[in-house]
This record gives structure tokens, sequence and C-alpha cells, in this order.
């Protein structure tokens, strides 16, 4: 029986407990995690052979949700167990392995497995920073090779300054959520959602995150001192040093670089790389025994991309020369259009060099948010929504079209949260608002394209924005062989493309208004990048999102005074709360009523406030109208056309308003001597009468006695 050991460390006010020992003690690493009564449990597999598949690093990261966790029992009638991921599982699941993959050797060709499972949650402590964390800790205390440890945290902020780890009250108080993961003295992972904090804010929350995480790396390398293990001997791909040379010599005969840093089009430059490709890959045929094909040309195409990485960052780094010559701060050309689909609510299409992303806007009534029902949150409605599709020919290929990916959802929820604290509220504008932005064509940086798509489509559409934002990729080229230097050199790159993005040391998304972020993202492809660079970034990137924004509102100034005549209207009324049972009805019989004579949407919320949606008018008219009389409240004195509904030998029950009765006493219907009531009135007769009184009771008693006749 292996020994249960548990480590403490105070962070954020809160304990972070690690224990070994106890559970799934059959994996490489394995490790219990808690913070608060927020419980996961991350292991850390590898395969003793090579992968099946080859090309790249197989490393396989997952992130399983349990609603037990949350002591829930959800789905269907007849499925109650867990399903696909979820959204927010996926973007937790991202969030890992976007921290731990840039410390694997990309190498290796052992088939490496995370993780990491949700035992139990808190509703306070967001398990997505402990994954990271347990994640971190059972690659480092396993045999696996790897660079960490990493660790996380998170940063809010408010009024009184930053906020470590914040529990989800003051989460939703907060104006800067910030996910931040990194080693010692790196930062390798960010991922943040802003209300228009500034560039320096932010730099100051990465140094407050910093100091943290160097805290908790320390704590981890502590526990690796007392129960890690030795680690193992991975395969490698590896080749002899005249392999490389020969694979060198036909790049430099084939005029690799002039290639790589030709002007022309993407698809020609393309083109003519996959050419140069094919020719090492006939080298390989030709003078590889069969049985060492596949692995040599592995080798090869890994030799291909190093020398590519090393052209890029000599080039970058002496010349400042990029792979389609501009500057390095120089965007690429850009186009905005608006209004370009006819029938839609609102359409904007935002070209950037070859990266085009068409946004579409549609506008829905209230009841068309989305009702998000998670282990994290129950019955919480989303008016706000952005989708993101990514199809094959958008990069020239043929693929099948599947349901999202995790690149989908990833960049969508990036979108989303960078124009989602510019959205009115839902008193001021109470429609529910769908964005699906279509990546038409990509070469770098099509999430935040979709950004200044889906501000140009919000506006068009006629949704009262806060102000416009847009987004901007931005990289870093760092001199990587002065291994000596604590602060090596580095330069900051505008506006990435593909090429750049691949070879490039970091991929830094901004997006924002001209006040401030509202969301960013980072991932790296070495180790982590110091507080210095990301200043620097952060710097460059407010100027260039300036450049862009001028020329989204050189097309639209602002949002469109009207909406588009296709979009549903709402007209917005507030009634007694103690009414909305008598507009729904017995059973709905009232409000289904309304909507099928009127063909309307009715959501009432209960507080009172009910919103009539519809494309037409009158219908919405009569429907407002109707719902009026329904919860009007009746006042002594006033004077009503009304029909008689029922007969007693005391008087008549006459509907003054719809739903609404009175009684007219036998004695109020006439000014003479009232022997039977139907010598007056019949059944579905047509009277005036007048609100006598209101008893204590809520009763409305009427008359017919000197009542003038409503026209």
């Amino acid at each position: 029986m292996q020994e249960v050991k548990k480590w403490t460390l105070q962070i954020g006010g809160r304990d972070l407990v690690i224990e070994t020992g106890m559970l799934a003690k059959q994996a490489n690493g394995s490790v219990r995690v808690s913070y608060g009564d927020t419980v996961v449990l991350a292991t850390a597999t590898m395969s003793r052979g090579a992968s099946f598949v080859s090309g790249y690093f197989p490393l396989m990261v997952d992130y399983e949700e349990r609603f037990y966790a949350s002591g829930k029992i959800k789905g269907s009638r007849f499925v109650k167990r867990e399903g696909r991921p979820t959204d927010e599982a996926v973007l937790t699941g991202r969030l890992v392995d976007r921290t731990i993959r840039p410390l694997f050797d990309m190498r290796m060709r052992n088939d490496v497995q995370v993780v990491v499972t949700v035992l139990s949650i808190d509703q306070e402590n967001d398990p997505d920073i402990v994954a990271i964390v347990a994640a971190s800790t059972a690659l480092h205390l396993s045999d696996i090779p790897w660079s960490g440890p990493v660790a996380a945290v998170r940063v809010g902020m408010n009024g009184e300054g930053f906020i470590l780890n914040p529990i989800q009250s003051e989460r939703e108080e907060s104006i800067l959520d910030l996910a931040i993961s990194g080693t010692k003295n790196k930062i390798n992972m960010v991922e943040a959602g802003a209300k228009e904090v500034s560039e320096e804010k932010v730099v100051e929350a990465f140094a407050f995150g910093q100091q943290a995480i160097e805290k908790i790396v320390d704590f981890v390398e502590g526990i690796r001192l007392e129960a890690g293990k030795e680690k193992a001997t991975p395969i490698m791909v590896s080749w002899e040093e005249d392999f490389e040379k020969s694979i060198r010599s036909i790049l430099e005969e084939k005029e690799y670089e002039d290639a790589l840093y030709s002007q022309e089009e993407k698809a020609k430059k393309y083109e003519r790389l996959s050419m140069i490709r094919d020719a090492v890959f006939t080298f390989v045929k030709e003078s590889v025994p069969e049985e060492n094909r596949g692995k040599m040309k592995e080798a090869a195409e890994i030799i291909i991309d190093t020398v590519a990485d090393e052209l890029v960052h000599k080039n970058v780094l002496e010349q400042e020369l990029r792979p389609d010559h501009r500057t390095l701060t120089q965007l690429r050309p850009i186009n905005c259009q608006a209004g370009v689909l006819p029938r839609t609510h609102g359409t904007g299409l935002f070209t950037r060099g070859e990266t085009q992303v068409l946004s579409v806007a549609t506008l829905g009534a209230p009841g068309m948010e989305q009702l998000i029902d998670t282990m994290e949150e129950t019955d919480v409605k989303k008016r706000y929504m952005h989708h993101y599709n990514f199809p094959a020919f958008s990069v020239g290929e043929v693929r099948p079209m599947r349901g999202p990916g995790r690149r989908e959802i990833g960049h969508g929820a990036l979108a989303e949260r960078a124009i989602e604290p510019l959205i009115p509220s839902k008193e001021n504008f109470p429609y529910a608002i769908r964005v699906v932005s279509e990546v038409l064509e990509s070469n770098g940086s099509s999430s935040m394209a979709s950004v200044c798509g889906s501000t140009l489509a919000l506006m068009d559409a006629g949704v009262p924005i806060k102000a416009p934002a847009s987004g901007i990729a931005m990289g870093i080229i760092i001199d990587t062989q002065n291994k000596e230097s604590n602060a090596p050199a580095f330069k900051v790159l505008t506006d990435i493309q593909g090429l750049e993005d691949h070879f490039g040391d970091m991929d830094f998304k901004v997006a924002g208004t001209r006040e401030g972020v509202t969301a960013l993202q980072m991932d790296v492809k070495v180790d982590g990048v110091n507080t210095e660079m990301l200043a620097a970034v952060l710097k460059q990137s407010h100027v260039n999102r300036l450049e862009i924004l001028d020329m989204i509102e050189a097309l639209l100034s602002g949002p469109r005074k009207e909406m588009s005549p296709y979009a549903p209207r709402i007209i917005t009324i507030h009634i007694n709360p103690e009414k909305i049972r008598d507009v729904i009805g017995p059973g709905g019989k009232v409000i289904n009523q309304i909507i099928d004579e009127t063909g309307v949407e009715i959501d009432i919320e209960d507080d009172g406030l009910v919103f009539i949606t519809s494309t037409d008018e009158i219908s919405a008219k009569k429907a407002e109208e109707w719902v009026r009389n329904i919860t009007r409240e009746v006042r002594a004195g006033e004077v009503f056309q009304g029909q008689v509904k029922r007969i007693m030998n005391f008087g008549a029950f006459v509907e003054i308003l719809p739903g609404q009765e009175g009684l007219v006493h036998i004695s109020e219907l006439s000014d003479r001597r009232v022997e039977r009531v139907e010598d007056v009135v019949n059944v579905g007769d047509m009277v005036s009468v007048k609100v006598k009184e209101i008893d204590k009771q809520g009763r409305i008693n009427l008359t017919m006695k000197d009542v003038p006749k409503v026209a």
C-alpha cells in the first residue's frame, strides 16, 4: 500500500492541498488537489511504445466534469450520464493544454494523456485554476519527461486593487477576470475578460499574479523532492548529423528562404514551399531503407520547420524582415463593409490581408436567451451569444463538415468575451442577441477579425453598444540563442499571419475599445515570456487597435439609428407582479390565446416586466392593449362598455376588461324597480356601466343608473 502524503500551502487566503498515494496509483503520476471544497483529480499517463499517429507530439488533455461534484442529477428523462463535454469543459481543457504543452520536447513520440476530473465543487473556487495546478503537479511528480512545473492563479480587480483567486461573488463584481499561468519567472498562458481596463493595469495584474505563481511553483518543487519519480527515457525522433546536413543543403539549393520570404499570395507561397518539401521527401524515399522511411520523414519535417524557425528569428532580430516584408508595426491591408446581406438584421464583413470574416447579427425575443445549466451553473441566462465557424475551405483544404471543435469553441468564446461588456443592459435593449462569425479566408488571427466583424454587424443591426471594439494578434520573436542573458533581445510583431504564428514564439490576442482592454488570450511556443515583453506587446497593440477602430468608425461612426425592417420590435410594459397569473391564465389559456390571435411572442419576468415581440407593429399594439386591459386596475367612477357574461337572481355579471368582471346588482340595473334581471339584460348584451365601488375584498360593484353610453 502506497503511503498517502499531504502538503498544504496558504494562497489567496485559502489552503491549497495536494495529496498523493490515495487515488489512481496505476497512472504514471496522480494527485488530488483541493482548494476550499473544490477538489480535482489529475492523472498523467505515458505509453511505453511510440504513438501510431506521426507528425507531431501526441499529447491529449481531457477535462472531465462530473455533475455529482455539485450534487446534481442532470439530463433527459432517459439519459442521466454525462455526455459530450460542455463548452465550459472544452475551454478549461484548452487552458490546461496551452499551459503544459510548450514545456514538452516536441520530438517525443510517446502518447501522453493528462486527465483532470472534477470530484467536488464548492461554487466559490473555480476548478479551472485548480485543474492547471493539478495537471502540472501530476506531470512533475511522474516519470514523464517534462520541463515543468507551472502554476496558475486568477487575478480580479475592484476599486481597492487586485484580488488573488477571487471567489465567485468577487468575480461577478470584478472589472478584470484574468487567468494566468507560467513557470517560476515566466508567463506562458493568459486568458482574460475585462471591462475596458487599461494596458498599464493589465501589466500590473501580470506582475501581481506572477508573484503567487512563483510561490506555488516552489511549493510543487518541494513536493517533487519528497515524492517525485525518476524521469523515464522517452521515444524521440532522432537523426544523424549527416542526414540533417543533406536536408539543409536541399533547402538551400531549392531556395527555401526565398520561397519563405516571397511576397506572393498565400496559396502560391504555400504551393512553392510544398514543392520544396516534396523534394526533401523524395530524397528521404530514395536514400533511406523502406523500414525507416516513416521515422526519417518525420525527422525531415522537424528539420524543415527548424530551418524556417531559424530564418524567421534571424531575419526579424537582425534585419526586422518579416515573411511578407511588412514593417514590425505595420497592419495588413484592411477593408470594412456593413449591411452586405439583404434580409439579415445586421452584417459586418471584415478583411485583413488574407483573413476574411463575415459576422451576422440576429435579434430575438427575450425568450430566445440561452439557458445555461452546467456543473457549475444552474438556470443562468445568456443574452449575448457569439458563435464561430471555421470551414476547411477557408484555408484551401478538403475536410468533412463536423460540429464545432475545440478551436471553434475557444475562438467563439474569446470574441464573445471581447464584446460582452459593451452590450447594452436588458432594460435599455431587451433583445436576445446572437452573432455568428463565418471565417471565409484565414491567414492568421481570424478570432480577432471576428471581433471587428461582430462590432460592424452589431452597429449595422442598430444595437446601441457602449463603444466599438477591435482586435489584433501580436507576436514576438525572442533571441533564444542567447542563453546567458537574463533579459534576451526580442522584437514585437504587429498583426501576425500564419507563418509568424507557427514559427514565432508567441500568439497574443488583444481586443478592446479606445478606453481599454476587454479580452486577452496568449499562448507561447517557448517556455514563457516576462512582463517586460508583455508590456511592450500591449503598448504596441494599443496603437494598432486604435488604427483599426479608425477604419471601423470611418464606415460606421456608431450604431444605426433604425433597425432592419426585418428585425422584430419589442414593446416593454410593466405590470403589477400580482397580475402575472391573470395574463397567463389557468394552464396558460389566456397568454396562449393572445399569442395565437396576434402572432406575437410574449415573455414575462418575475418582477412584472412584460416583453411583446413581433415584426408586425399592428399585432404588437393589439397584444399590448390586450395585456394592459387584463392588468389594468379599475377605479371607482370609470365608465366601461361591457358584455353581460352571467345572470343570477340578484344581478348580472358584466365583463368590463378581459378577465375582469363586475356585478350589477338588480337594484342598480335601472332607475325603476326591476322584478327580474332578464327584464333589463340578457347574456351577451353589450351595456354601459360605471364602477360604483371596489369593496375590501377587491370585488367590483357596477351600476347602470345614469350612465352615459360609451361609443
